[in-house]
This record gives structure tokens, C-alpha cells and sequence, in this order.
């Protein structure tokens, strides 16, 4: 009796257990004719499951979670993935949609795709994620004539997003002390990019890529307006500020009554969000400031692979 694995056995098992998982970042949550046409865009290829969205209206920006496999050749490199198309197709359909120009939000960005990161799930390596991450890269820059930047595990001596974000000049509001209107800085860049031109199309700003182990991101409301508490919340938090190791944060207006500690944990199994809650919480106290419970704005890795692993046996029946 033959048991060696058939081809569909082997598909079957490599899109279940060597996982990609992309999150795209889009500087748009009002205009529902750009999200739709973004999402149309996501359901070209059965093969890239959309797992999770999360939308902001007061930050103006969304962000799709996506998951796919990654095939390899016989010598074990990787050489195809459906989310590179997928992606390319919803990066396509955001800079036919939205006009940087026009944007207006409270969460700081650089472009129409803000950023582009992937992750390694299941049986994937960094290597793996690193791969298509460039490969993505490439593609835009050329095809969309866009500045690309490329961090982490992608960047060729692993130069961390903060560290290019403050180089560019993310973290500077441009509107009213704390909103991020059009774009306001030079056209001509002043660290040249990975990919792409060193100028700047203004209508769709720049992008970053990465590839990284998981982040998550959680989200701390305060119930205050005032923005300079906030801030000086969110430093005395973060890892730079003295605070929380492998902590990053922002503070925020949050709406027309609140601000928000946006915070990503670089290594959430380590420094999770009840040492983030519990540290803005006092920090908070101190100001006099009440604090809600904060919330995730994705999933765990785990129900990720669980909800691509269901999906694609829906679509596969």
C-alpha cells in the first residue's frame, strides 16, 4: 500500500501549517466607497482569507488582518504566496480610492498605505515573512512609483519602524496641535528609501514595510480631552520613556470627550496588557484622570490561524 502524501495532501498541509499573516494599514475608515472597493479587492483569490478588521472613524484608518500559505521550492526557499497578490490588489485599489490630500484623522500617518507588516504563524519562519515583505516592497515601488521603507527582519541590518517613523517625521501633528492633515513635509526625502522614488507623490504619501514576530496592539481610553496628559502618560509608559520594556506609545485625541494610549507590545508574552493597564491606570490616578478597560485591536495569533484554518475549509467545501 502507496502511503506517500498526493500533491492536494501536501497543498492541504502546507496551508495549514506554514502561515503568513499580513496586516495593512489604510489611512481611510469614512469613506465607504474606498473601503468597499479596498475589499473587493481582498476576495480576488479564495487562497488569502481576510481573518479580522478593525476601524477607527476618529483616527480615520483601518486595518485589514489577512492570512495565507507560503509554498516553497525543492530546496526549501520560499518562491509563492497568494497574500503577495492579494496584497498588491488591495495597495492597488487604496491609491485609485483615497487621496492623501483630502485625509484628515488623529492618528499619525505618512501615507495612503500607512504600513504593510507580516508575520510568521504556525510552522513560518521570519525569514519567511521577511521574503514576501520585500518582495512586496519591490512591487509597489515600481509599480506605484511610491518611496518604500523597509524595517525590521526586512531591512537589511533590521532598522526598527519607531526609529525610521521619527527620522520622517510621523510623529509631528500638522493640524489644530493634534491631528494629521494632507501631507506637510518635503516632497524630496531626506533618507533615501528602500524602494522607489526619493520623491514623494503627494496623493499617496510613502509606505512602510516590515516583517516582525507578533505585535499586539491595545488601546487604553482616557476620560479626559486634555492631549498634553495623555502624552505624558503615554512616555512615562513606554520603554522609551523609562516605562514598560518592549512597550511603544502614543498619546491621542480619541473623539470629541476622550484621548487614547495607543500602545503596541513588541513581545506581549513578556510585558502584556494588564502591566500596560495597570501602569496607565495609576499614571492616570496621578493626573486626577479616570481610565476605561482597555481593548486589543486584533486577535491572538492563535484565533487568527483558528479562523483562517475554518474559512478556508468553508471555501475549500
Amino acid at each position: 500500500m502507496d502511503f506517500t502524501p498526493s500533491s492536494k495532501d501536501k497543498k492541504k498541509t502546507t496551508k495549514q501549517s506554514i502561515l503568513l499573516c499580513c496586516k495593512l494599514y489604510i489611512s481611510e475608515s469614512r469613506n465607504r466607497v474606498a473601503l468597499d472597493s479596498i475589499e473587493q479587492a481582498a476576495k480576488l483569490d479564495p487562497e488569502t482569507v481576510v481573518v479580522n478588521k478593525f476601524d477607527d472613524r476618529a483616527y480615520n484608518r483601518a486595518r485589514y488582518t489577512l492570512v495565507s500559505y507560503v509554498a516553497h521550492d525543492s530546496t526549501g526557499c520560499p518562491i509563492f504566496s497568494p497574500l503577495q497578490q492579494t496584497i498588491l490588489a488591495m495597495v492597488e485599489a487604496a491609491y485609485g480610492a483615497i487621496n492623501l490630500e483630502t485625509h484628515l484623522g488623529a492618528h499619525p500617518r505618512l501615507g495612503v498605505v500607512d504600513d504593510i507588516v507580516f508575520h510568521p504563524l504556525a510552522q513560518a519562519s521570519l525569514d519567511e515573512a521577511a521574503w514576501i515583505a520585500k518582495a512586496v516592497a519591490a512591487e509597489i515601488g515600481n509599480r506605484f512609483q511610491v518611496p518604500v521603507y523597509l524595517y525590521a527582519a526586512a531591512h537589511p541590518t533590521g532598522k526598527a519602524l519607531d526609529t525610521i517613523r521619527r527620522e520622517l517625521g510621523y510623529y509631528r501633528p500638522n493640524f489644530m496641535g493634534n491631528q494629521w492633515a494632507g501631507w506637510a513635509l518635503p516632497e524630496l526625502l531626506p533618507e533615501k528609501p528602500d524602494q522607489g522614488p526619493t520623491l514623494v507623490p503627494r496623493s499617496r504619501g510613502i509606505v512602510m514595510i516590515g516583517a516582525r514576530p507578533w505585535v499586539a496592539t491595545y488601546n487604553v481610553p482616557i476620560l479626559s480631552t486634555d492631549v498634553s496628559a495623555a502624552k505624558r502618560i503615554a512616555q512615562m509608559v513606554s520603554a522609551r520613556g523609562g516605562g514598560l520594556p518592549t512597550v511603544q506609545t502614543l498619546g491621542l485625541v480619541h473623539g470629541e470627550d476622550s484621548t487614547e494610549i495607543a500602545c503596541m507590545l513588541l513581545e506581549p508574552n513578556q510585558i502584556g496588557a494588564d502591566r500596560v493597564q495597570n501602569r496607565v491606570e495609576m499614571l492616570a490616578a496621578q493626573e486626577g484622570l479616570d481610565v476605561e478597560k482597555g481593548y486589543f485591536t486584533d486577535c491572538s495569533p492563535e484565533m487568527i490561524t483558528e479562523r483562517y484554518m475554518k474559512l478556508i475549509s468553508t471555501h475549500s467545501d
